[in-house]
């Protein structure tokens, strides 16, 4: 888990994200890797991933690549940032077994500080993610 840091797959994931919708049009790998500087693999990891849960749609062969699924631009940062990384605690007391547990205030200290950074990112649609400034520097990077 993070504490307000991200893990690479989901920073790639958000650039994955904004980078399609920017684009607004099928992109391929290899376009998202070269414009990102990212590895080809990395990038075609992230994308089976958001293809898995359905923010993406992919095509393959000679005239596919990725585009965004529909409404997807309508969906939060926190939600993209949730499915990446999980709803784990951010200090797991259970192993090894900390002898605070049943006493320690830091868990859900901790556990509030959590849901206030969600609960911050839902409030960002995508689409704010590609709104000037941002989206015209994107499209940009090819």
């Amino acid at each position: 888990m993070f504490f307000m840091h991200l893990n690479r797959a989901t920073d790639i994931a958000l650039r994955i994200l904004m980078f399609a919708g920017a684009r607004g049009s099928q992109v391929t790998i290899d376009e998202l890797a070269a414009a990102m500087a990212l590895p080809r693999n990395h990038v075609a990891k992230v994308v089976q991933r958001l293809q898995h849960h359905g923010f993406v749609v992919t095509a393959r062969g000679r005239g596919g690549g990725v585009r965004l699924a529909d409404g997807v631009l309508s969906s939060s940062a926190g939600h993209v940032v949730r499915y990446f990384e999980g709803d784990a605690e951010v200090v797991n007391c259970d192993e090894p077994p900390c002898p605070l547990r049943d006493v320690c205030r830091l868990r859900g200290a901790l556990h509030v500080a959590q849901e206030a950074f969600f609960a911050s990112l839902d409030e960002v649609p995508l689409t704010a993610l590609v709104a000037p400034p941002t989206g015209p520097v994107l499209l940009s990077l090819t």
